[in-house]
């Protein structure tokens, strides 16, 4: 096939690209510096969102695109300014994507949307499934809201459009999990908050393999939540991660020293939900980390 990305050098976009190109698969990154990459014979960067280029001229018939474009939300205080740049980062890809496939004479069989388990908001007591309202009223909620909107416009060209709302990732090198271990590894870890918060977690082969799994169904389409079917609170991912580190969990975070530190991006550790894949299990989705402490003992290689 022929795979087009967008976002193809972030942590998932990586991890995405090396899987398709190992199973004989072409991709095309989207990028504002494809002459700063080099190609090989499977991967191929494509410069756009420049002035002067027409990403369109240099592609051959794409089979699938995959959108993960987007300003990290975890680097940087949420000043306005920054909360702006998120935003429009999002909505600035998603539309860029719309205009690519319109112009496509043969469409993409499917569009992969990357989304967040953050638009259904936080709660210590509900549990989410696809099936439920959008009900988050924050700002991360509403940025993954307007995003998933700006997303329909995709399906309204009569693409197969499938929105991949990610939990918290785990993996080497990336997402969430270095700064989350790093206390232990200092032997000052312990409960961030009051611990009763959620934390609906996925390992990063589970994201590739849930996007490729969303690939080869057809019948899979609109919102999906890309997290392990088995939740935890945050202060049973910190025992875990202790007991898989062999370190204390002892020393605890209060809520108000993160909130002084980083402001109302402290949302992201202090708040939570629980969040279940109903779409991806009823489909037949097996996870290859279905629980927390086989995910991080495959991680931390312990």
């Amino acid at each position: 096939m022929n795979i087009l990305i967008a976002g193809g050098t972030g942590f998932v976009g990586k991890a995405l690209t090396t899987y398709f190109s190992q199973n004989g698969h072409h991709t095309y990154i989207l990028t504002r510096n494809a002459q700063k990459r080099e190609n090989d014979p499977y991967i191929h960067y494509v410069q756009w969102l420049t002035e002067d280029t027409n990403p369109y001229e240099q592609l051959p018939a794409i089979d699938v695109v995959v959108n993960l474009a987007g300003e990290s939300i975890n680097s940087g205080r949420w000043n306005e300014t920054r909360k702006r740049v998120i935003m429009e980062s999002r909505l600035q890809a998603t539309y860029a994507i719309y205009d690519l496939i319109a112009k496509m004479n043969k469409k993409p069989n499917v569009v992969i949307q990357a989304s967040a388990i953050g638009i259904y908001g936080t709660s210590l007591n509900e549990t989410f499934t696809e099936r439920h309202e959008i009900m988050g009223t924050d700002f991360l909620a509403q940025t993954v809201k307007r995003w998933e909107e700006a997303g329909q416009r995709i399906a309204s060209l009569g693409v197969r459009t499938v929105f991949m709302r990610f939990g918290i990732i785990l993996g080497k090198g990336g997402g969430a999990l270095p700064r989350i271990i790093l206390p232990y590894k200092w032997f000052i870890g312990g409960t961030i908050g009051s611990g009763k918060q959620w934390m609906s977690w996925v390992h990063i082969d589970d994201v590739i393999g849930a996007i490729d799994f969303a690939i080869r169904h057809e019948k899979i389409s609109g919102p999906v939540n890309v997290t392990a079917p088995s939740p935890v609170t945050m202060e049973q991912f910190g025992k875990t991660v202790a007991n898989v580190l062999h370190r204390p969990h002892w020393l605890p975070v209060p809520s108000f020293a993160l909130k002084l530190l980083l402001g109302e991006m402290s949302m992201l550790v202090l708040e939570g939900q629980r969040v279940i894949p109903e779409k991806l299990l009823q489909a037949g989705y097996h996870f290859s980390f279905p629980t927390v402490d086989r995910a991080l003992a495959n991680i931390l290689q312990l």
